[in-house]
C-alpha cells in the first residue's frame, strides 16, 4: 500500500487565545498556532503509525517512511485495515460547528477581570479567586484514507471559567462555574459566570458530615455527565474484546432502570459532541445503545468490531451527544421524591472499577431532609456498583447540561452507601 496525500491533507490547526488573571492582576495571555500531520498505514496484516508537527512537503515524506518502517516490524493482526468502504461516510450535514470570534486580546482581558470582579463582589465572605479564563479556539482537522475518502471539519469553541475561594470560621472552601460554546452569541453573560461560581462556593461554606448509611443519592448534571461515562466506558469496545467489563457478554441485557433510554444524536447543529464521520471515516448516525433500560448496541470503531466478529457502530473517537431520554421532572422534585439523602456537587478519587463494576468515590454536595437543603457536606465517601446504581436509577431532571458530549440532566439513584 502506497499512500501519497497531498501536503496537509491531515492537519489540525488550533489557533487560540486565553486570558487567565488573579485578582486585580493579568497572570498570562497565550496565543498557540499549531499544527501536525499523522499518518496510519497497513502491510498486508501489520499497522505502523507516526506523526510530526511539521507540515513541510519532506518532513511528510519522513513521516510517512517512518510510518512503513514500524509496520513491517509489528505484529500481524487480521483485525487490522481500513473500515470497509461501503460504511465510509459519502455525505453529511451542514452542523453549523464553525463561529469564529474575532476579538481582540485586550477585550478577552477585559471580560475575564469583569467576571472575576463580579465574583469576588458577590459576597464578603469570598476572599480570593484562582483566576479567571476567557479562551476562543479555532481548528480544522482533514481525514482521508487510500478508499478515495477526505473529509474536513472546521469547528470554534469559545469558553469562559472562574474560580473562586471563600472563608468563614470553618474553614475555607472553593468552587468554580464555566460556560462554553461553538459560537460565542451562545456564551452564558460572563458577569453571571462569576457570580455563579461564587454562589456555588459560598454554598459550601460550614460543610460537614454526615451519619453512615444508605441513602438516596442525587447527582447533579455535571456529575451525572461522568457515571453515564462509566457505562459508556464499559461497553466501549476496547474493554469488551479485553474482556475488561463488567459489561461483557451482556447485549440484549438489562443493564439500567427500564425507564432510561440512552441514545446518541451526532448531528445536532452547534453542538460539542457533532460529527459528520468518525475517527475512521465511518458515516456516523443517531442510534440508542440502551433502550428501556436494555443494552441494544455496544460503541465500536472498526478494529473493536471485527475483534468481536461485529459491525462498526461508528463511534472511532467515542460517542456523539449522547442523550438521556426519559420522563424527566424538576429537580426539586427529584429532592422531595428522596426526602432525606444526598445531592452530589463534586467528587474526587478514582475509585471506578469497570472491569468488577465496583464504585467508590470521595464526594461533597448538599445534605437534604424533607425533601429541602438542610446543609453542606463534605469529607465522605459514596460507594456502590455500578451495576446496583444504573439499574436502580429513580429518576432523572429537566436541568440538561449541554456543555459537554453526553448531555444529562440530575439523576437520582435511589440507594447508595453514604459513609462518613
Amino acid at each position: 500500500l502506497i499512500i501519497r496525500p497531498p501536503p496537509r491533507s491531515t492537519r489540525v490547526i488550533s489557533p487560540a487565545a486565553s486570558d487567565v488573571y488573579n485578582p486585580q492582576d493579568l497572570e498570562t495571555v497565550e496565543f498557540n498556532r499549531d499544527r501536525g500531520f499523522g499518518i496510519t498505514v497497513y502491510v498486508g496484516d501489520r499497522k505502523g503509525s507516526a506523526s510530526t508537527s511539521d507540515a513541510s512537503p519532506e518532513a511528510v515524506r519522513t513521516t510517512v517512511r517512518a510510518a512503513l518502517a514500524i509496520a513491517r516490524h509489528t505484529g500481524r493482526d487480521p483485525c487490522n485495515g481500513l473500515a470497509d468502504r461501503e460504511r465510509i461516510a459519502t455525505e453529511w450535514p451542514e452542523l453549523d460547528l464553525y463561529h469564529p470570534w474575532n476579538v481582540a486580546p485586550d477585550d478577552l482581558r477585559d471580560l475575564a477581570l469583569e467576571m472575576e470582579a463580579a465574583g469576588l463582589d458577590h459576597d464578603p465572605r469570598i476572599v480570593n479567586s484562582e483566576g479567571a479564563q476567557m479562551s476562543t479556539q479555532r481548528g480544522c482537522r482533514v481525514y482521508g484514507n487510500s478508499h478515495g475518502f477526505l473529509g474536513a471539519t472546521r469547528a470554534t469553541r469559545h469558553g469562559g471559567t472562574c474560580v473562586m475561594i471563600a472563608r468563614d470560621d470553618r474553614g475555607m472552601q472553593r468552587d468554580y462555574w464555566y460556560s462554553v460554546a461553538r459560537d460565542a452569541a451562545d456564551l452564558e453573560d460572563h458577569v453571571g459566570v462569576g457570580e455563579q461560581a461564587a454562589a456555588r462556593t459560598v454554598a459550601r461554606l460550614g460543610a460537614r458530615s454526615v451519619t453512615t448509611g444508605s441513602w438516596p443519592v442525587l447527582f447533579t448534571p455535571r456529575i451525572a455527565a461522568g457515571l453515564l461515562g462509566h457505562l459508556m466506558g464499559a461497553i466501549s469496545g476496547g474493554a469488551l474484546y479485553r474482556r475488561a467489563s463488567y459489561l461483557v457478554d451482556a447485549l440484549g441485557r438489562d443493564v439500567a432502570a427500564k425507564s432510561i433510554t440512552l441514545a446518541e444524536y451526532p448531528h445536532l447543529p452547534k453542538a460539542l459532541g457533532s460529527a459528520g464521520f468518525d475517527g475512521d471515516g465511518v458515516a456516523t448516525s443517531g442510534k440508542a445503545f440502551v433502550e428501556n433500560g436494555r443494552l441494544t448496541s455496544y460503541v465500536l470503531d472498526t478494529y473493536a468490531a471485527r475483534r468481536l466478529g461485529m459491525e462498526t457502530t461508528g463511534n472511532a473517537g467515542g460517542v456523539f451527544n449522547l442523550a438521556v431520554e426519559c420522563d424527566a421532572v424538576a429537580p426539586e422534585a427529584l429532592m422531595e421524591e428522596m426526602g432525606t439523602g444526598l445531592v452530589v456537587n463534586e467528587l474526587m478519587g478514582q475509585g471506578v472499577n469497570l472491569v468488577s463494576g465496583d464504585y467508590s468515590r470521595g464526594a461533597a454536595g448538599v445534605w437534604v431532609e424533607g425533601g429541602k437543603p438542610a446543609f453542606p457536606v463534605d469529607e465522605i465517601t459514596i460507594a456502590s456498583s455500578l451495576d446496583v446504581m444504573f439499574k436502580g436509577i429513580a429518576g432523572v431532571g429537566t436541568d440538561v447540561d449541554t456543555r459537554g458530549n453526553i448531555r444529562t440532566g440530575s439523576v437520582l439513584v435511589s440507594s447508595m452507601t453514604v459513609a462518613a
